[in-house]
């Protein structure tokens, strides 16, 4: 019974860079990893779901399998190696659905890169000029809700053209809870 609180605004663009934030906004994200041999077996020693090449080739393309695939995890990180071969092997699936991973080396560690991915947050901007996005959970305390918020609007005003003039309101909520304006 994860609560989100999510920040509404009124802006100019539809692709925005992702923010990372200090604190994990979304406990329960799932991640899986599309890896080379060490990669799997980190990720399975770390109780990670993971797939290697031949899973993926499985999937031959399979537009069904891949929109399942790419709908049962929030995200994906993938190996040096294979991220060239995922468009081929995989087809466009991941990509439509907003997925495409995340680059995984082997000269850093899986589980940073892991907080790294559960940690950004994407501005998507639908057809209305409106936009929600998670920053935290109901298990946050205040103050570490409040460096999510700040840090989030901060990083989306900066993106903006014209800064604050660009804002008409920022509202925060929790999923079932009332808006609580902010600006």
């Amino acid at each position: 019974n994860t609560s989100r609180y999510v920040l509404r605004q009124q802006s100019d663009r539809t692709h925005l860079p992702p923010c990372r934030l200090k604190h994990i906004p979304r406990p329960k994200f799932q991640v899986c990893v599309l890896g080379d041999q060490q990669h799997c077996d980190e990720a399975k020693a770390n109780n990670l779901p993971c797939m290697d090449t031949e899973a993926l080739k499985k999937l031959n393309k399979n537009k069904k399998l891949v929109k399942k695939l790419a709908k049962k995890y929030d995200a994906f990180m993938a190996s040096e190696s294979l991220i060239k071969q995922i468009p081929r092997l995989l087809g466009p699936g991941l990509n439509k659905a907003g997925k495409f991973p995340t680059l995984l080396t082997h000269n850093e560690s899986m589980m940073a890169k892991l907080d790294e991915v559960k940690a950004t947050i994407k501005f998507q901007m639908k057809k209305v000029l409106c936009l929600a996005v998670a920053v935290g959970n109901v298990k946050m305390s205040p103050d570490e809700l409040a460096q999510n918020i700040n840090l989030a609007i901060n990083y989306l005003v900066s993106l903006l053209k014209k800064n604050w003039q660009n804002i008409r309101s920022l509202h925060i909520k929790s999923t079932m809870g009332p808006p609580q304006r902010l600006y």
